[in-house]
């Protein structure tokens, strides 16, 4: 049911353009598409999600979503096109590696052939909450799930006429389904990430994990902030009472996210921040929590929300038949991840 090759009507079909900008999907040469879902909020995104067998609801109203064969990052199958523009910025190697422009070209001329007849869903959000820095994106996904992971972590626009003003200035496109030919396009496996600053697009194929998504426009204000003098951090915040900021710095894994939880502190981010003259401010709205024996004790305000509608819940185990959710369980992958607006945390 994910590409509604049937055309089948969907929930979500009626209100499918409510919320379209004027700059089309034409921009970026997509044509012959079934349908393209506009920046459908949470509760229409839940209703695609089920219809189209994408996950389920668990008790207490979360989503839980299965991603897959990737239930992390691939590292090893991210690109970015080697042009004049990164030429000299970038330090190519084993977590840059260079990809031609016409290898970029033909996959992407590939995955917008693929595409055709399919169901879309869009979202143009920001990303950087101090406004002088922010950037326009667009998350283009062939999964509803997607969809709502970009609604969650990244800032959105207030109003309509907002949304259909919005013009992106670096656009990803997360298409699990369509897969990489090693032999012909130069890629280590079927899975690729493959950023192009010229263009200002990435495009992911291979993969369904959430977190590729996130990344990559991580990446991109990783790339494009310290070219303008502000300082990109990997790192959790938060601001005390008297606006002192303190940050989280640690490998994926190791406590960022809980530490920053701090009920008698603002949290500013969870992840991916910029420092300027101004002080430190988060890329994104929302937070990408591993939730792996998660405690109610220890962890309050995370393990709530677990337990609240809006969430995703990727790759956690629940009963089907209770709907209820165990973190304890990593039968899938230890990497369970809980992804929620940033005001839930």
């Amino acid at each position: 049911m994910n590409n509604n090759l049937l055309n089948i009507k969907t929930p979500a079909e009626n209100n499918a353009e409510a919320l379209s900008s004027d700059f089309s999907l034409k921009n970026h040469g997509f044509t012959n598409l079934r349908k393209v879902y506009w920046n459908l909020p949470t509760e229409s995104l839940y209703e695609e999600v089920v219809f189209r067998s994408e996950g389920n609801i668990t008790k207490m109203g979360a989503l839980v979503v299965d991603s897959g064969s990737h239930t992390a990052r691939a590292a090893q199958d991210k690109f970015v096109v080697r042009e004049s523009s990164t030429e000299e910025n970038i330090w190519w190697g084993e977590y840059n590696r260079p990809i031609s422009p016409a290898k970029f070209e033909e996959i992407y001329n590939r995955m917008l052939g693929y595409l055709q007849g399919r169901d879309l869903f869009v979202q143009d959000c920001y990303a950087g909450a101090d406004k002088d820095y922010q950037l326009p994106i667009r998350i283009i996904t062939e999964l509803a799930w997607h969809s709502h992971f970009a609604r969650n972590m990244f800032i959105t626009p207030k109003n309509r006429e907002e949304y259909r003003q919005h013009i992106p200035d670096f656009t990803v496109i997360s298409i699990p389904s369509f897969k990489a030919h090693e032999s012909i396009d130069g890629t280590r496996t079927p899975t690729f990430i493959i950023l192009n600053f010229e263009k200002q697009l990435a495009i992911i194929g291979g993969t369904a994990y959430g977190g590729e998504i996130k990344k990559s426009i991580f990446t991109v204000m990783n790339y494009l902030l310290p070219l303008k003098g502000v300082m990109t951090m990997h790192c959790s915040a938060n601001e005390g009472k008297d606006g002192d900021t303190a940050l989280f710095f640690g490998l994926s894994g190791t406590g960022k996210t809980t530490l920053s939880a701090d009920p008698n502190r603002n949290l500013i981010g969870d992840d991916e921040h910029g420092w300027n003259d101004r002080g430190v401010f988060n890329f994104e709205g929302g937070c990408y929590a591993k939730v792996i024996q998660l405690s109610p004790t220890a962890e309050p305000e995370i393990y709530q929300t677990t337990r609240t509608f809006g969430t995703i819940l990727e790759n956690v185990i629940f009963d089907p038949v209770t709907r209820k959710i165990d973190l304890d369980d990593e039968a899938l992958t230890e990497n369970t991840r809980a992804s929620y607006p940033l005001e839930y945390g």
